[in-house]
């Protein structure tokens, strides 16, 4: 199985370049989702953004306008060389902040000298999610679906701060590097896209 992210105004001309490649495809809507089932044995679901659910007609364009971001969420992205928190109202962002912090990498050296290392880079990781759940509890206020991305261990060792206990993680998880405004704004671009898994026959 393959998940891609397909934007709302590429959903129809996606659908399409399906079919050319694997024949007639036959669509329903199953639990909440656009599903396509071709001759050859392959098959799509489609999903709307942050868990939402479509219960429109089995019809490309339909799903496509159907494709939004709610009206408050967030995006969180963190790795041990810094975060990224944005909240937005529908495709607007009306507040982030990104920010880096310096974690040592690893060391090849031994005995003592590389359990002070390992103490060193475990506290300035520590600090790193401090800050970044300092600005995510600002930023995040009153946001409940929040789309993740980074290193799983960094984002739950922020979410376990208790000001975030409102927030809810949606798929899909974004795989991202080190975060800058960039990587943001394509965090930002894929989250609000549709998420569609498809199995090749």
């Amino acid at each position: 199985m393959a998940s891609v992210q397909v934007p709302a105004a590429r959903t129809e001309r996606w659908v399409a370049n399906f079919v050319a490649r694997h024949g007639e495809t036959a669509l329903s809507v199953a639990d909440g989702a656009l599903v396509g089932a071709a001759q050859d044995g392959s098959r799509f679901t489609a999903h709307l953004p942050l868990g939402a659910t479509y219960d429109g007609p089995a019809e490309p364009g339909a799903f496509a306008a159907a494709v939004l971001p709610p009206p408050v969420w967030g995006v969180l992205l963190v790795r041990k060389g810094g975060f990224a928190v944005a909240r937005l109202h529908g495709d607007e962002t009306v507040e982030s902040k990104t920010g880096q912090r310096h974690v040592q990498g690893r060391t090849k050296a031994g005995g003592q000298s590389q359990q002070r290392f390992a103490r060193r880079r475990d506290n300035q990781a520590r600090q790193a999610y401090e800050a970044a759940a300092d600005h995510a509890a600002r930023i995040l206020t009153g946001v409940g679906a929040v789309v993740a991305g980074g290193d799983r261990t960094a984002v739950e060792e922020v979410l376990d701060d208790p000001r975030l206990v409102h927030v809810r993680v949606h798929q899909p998880w974004l795989a991202v590097p080190d975060p800058r405004r960039a990587v943001l704004e394509q965090a930002v671009a894929d989250a609000s896209a549709a998420r569609v898994e498809v199995h090749n026959a």
